[in-house]
Parts: C-alpha cells; structure tokens; sequence
C-alpha cells in the first residue's frame, strides 16, 4: 500500500475528527458526525496497522481513535470512585448476604471454645495428657503473655497479618470442598478453647482474656466471616437452586472474592491491634476497648452499609454489563 496516498485520501477525515473530538457539547449532527468518522479512522488504523505500520502514523492514529472513543462513549469514573464504591457498598453488601453463615459458623464456634474451655478448666488430668507438664508450666508463667511482646511491635503485627490472611485466604479458596474449612475452624477452636481452658484453671484467666480480647474479637470474627463465605461457596454447588451449578459458582465466587479483598484489610486493623495495643502498657480496660471498638466498627460497616447497599440492590457480585450473558435455566 502506497502510505503517502493513504494518507492524502483520508487526512481531511482525521483532521475533522480531531477537530470534533475538542467540541464540548456537539449537536446532534456533530454527534452522528463523530461517530462517523470515529468508526472510519479505527478502520483506518486496522488498515495501516496490517498493510504499512508506520510507527508514527500508527501512534498518531491510535491516540486519534482513543481519544474519540472516549468522546463517544462518555469519561468512565476515576478509579478512585470506583475503589470507594467497592469498599462501601460491594464489600459490605457481599459480607451482609452472607451473615446467615458466617454468623452461625460464629454462634457454633464461640460456644464450641467455651464449652472445651470449660471442660478442659475441669479436668486437670487432661490437661497434661494433652500438653507436657514442664510445657503447661510454662505455657501459664511465661510463654502466654511473652508471646505478645517478643518481637518487635511492627514486625510482629505484619507476621499476625500475613498468618491471619493466609487462614482466611485458605477457608475461601478450599471452601467448595467444605471439609477442609471446618478442619481449620476446629483446629482454631480447639486451641483456644484448650488454652483457655488451662489458663482459668490456673487463675490467670485475666491475663488470658486481657490479652485475647483486644485483638480476638475482630480478628477471630475476620475468620468465622472467611469460613462462612467457603461453606456458602460449598453449598453452592451442592444446592444451587434455579441456578446452574457453573452460574452459582461464579456468582458466589466473585462475591467471595470481594469478601477475601475486603478480608485484607479488616485483618491489618486486627494485626495493628495485636502488634501495638495488646502488648502495651495501657490498663485492661482501655486496651479491651479500643477492641471492642473496632468490632463495632466492622459490624456497622456490615449490617449498616452493607443493609443499605442490598437494598439498593448491590450484591457484591460484577456490574450486570462485566458479567458477560448467561444462557437461561429451567426448573
């Protein structure tokens, strides 16, 4: 192809759209103009591109063509808006549609701990049985309460970090198998339950929960919320109702993954918290405080914006127009 001539026949072309582009508020003839000649110049770059890619004339043409695409179909919203929207209303909307499961994988989880606790705190002879004696002494004199000031306050937040996002990243990715979510919740239970358990029966039940509960709270909640969503995702495909199974798997695991992604960040505020407050030298009181306040703050986060985002019909899951068409079912 002669790339002079090509050029000379449709250089008006590109010079008018160029020019249409900068027009602010076009008339409907300058409109049906633009996307006239928008659909030509990108015909003309698939046609230079494959017959004569001239590196200039390729680049002049493609921001040419960008540039009037975006004048077409109108300025998308800044990727700013866009993270907001996700954290405000896709996040929380998606945690909300699923507190059925995570709030009772909670309610069985709590009761489960107290109950071995109490029958651990009962039963000193199981005690040893389960742990050496020269360990459980040191577990209760030193190791407990050392094992929140050992290390230095940031590294050992990042560590709690890293560990707590990996179990949660584990219950979701591994919950369409459901067995392997409630081997990781029993593993958690259990070891709570018999730590505590071995901590009030030796009367130093308030340095087990002054220094549990300031961080547990919405770190152990982050965990049940990750375990939930994996076992919704297993009854996905077990029971999708009108669904396909291949539809209610990928409408639930995309939800599941905005719940991993808003995950991250509830459990850096739990590793903060574990890092810095609950091996500082603040009063029981003020440290389970600062706790509790930030599991308020992450239930109104659910159950108040993410109420509001559901019943704006946010589910958490893409935008209707990113989810590509899916064939209909019958019952």
């Amino acid at each position: 192809m002669d790339l002079d001539a090509y050029v000379a026949a449709h250089g008006r072309e590109w010079q008018r759209l160029e020019r249409l582009v900068g027009v602010r508020r076009p008339t409907g003839q300058q409109a049906d103009e633009l996307i006239d000649l928008y659909q030509r110049a990108a015909t003309h770059l698939s046609v230079v591109r494959s017959s004569a890619p001239d590196p200039a004339l390729v680049g002049q043409l493609s921001r040419l063509v960008a540039r009037a695409r975006a004048a077409v179909t109108g300025t998308s919203d800044p990727a700013w808006r866009d993270a907001g929207r996700f954290v405000s209303q896709s996040v929380p909307a998606a945690m909300y549609r699923a507190r059925a499961w995570w709030g009772g994988v909670l309610v069985a989880s709590v009761v489960t701990a107290f109950g071995l606790g109490a029958w651990v705190a009962a039963h000193p002879s199981l005690q040893s049985r389960l742990i050496p004696q020269a360990e459980l002494d040191q577990l209760v004199n030193t190791d407990f309460a050392s094992y929140y000031s050992t290390y230095a306050h940031a590294s050992f937040a990042a560590q709690v970090w890293t560990n707590n996002a990996w179990v949660a990243a584990v219950c979701i990715s591994l919950g369409i198998l459901g067995v392997p979510v409630v081997y990781l919740l029993w593993q958690n239970v259990a070891n709570v339950g018999v730590i505590g358990g071995v901590m009030v029966s030796h009367g130093r039940a308030d340095l087990f929960f002054g220094l549990i509960l300031p961080h547990g709270m919405l770190e152990l909640t982050a965990v049940f919320v990750a375990a939930g969503t994996g076992l919704r995702l297993f009854w996905a495909w077990v029971e999708p109702g009108p669904r396909t199974r291949s539809q209610a798997l990928a409408e639930e695991g995309r939800a599941a993954f905005a719940i991993a992604v808003g995950l991250v960040g509830v459990l850096a505020v739990s590793g903060f918290i574990e890092g810095f407050v609950t091996p500082s030298g603040l009063p029981t009181w003020a440290r389970i405080g600062i706790g509790a306040l930030a599991e308020i703050g992450f239930l109104a986060w659910v159950f108040v914006l993410g109420r509001r985002a559901v019943h704006a019909s946010v589910t958490g899951d893409l935008r209707d127009d990113l989810r590509g068409d899916a064939a209909p079912t019958s019952r």
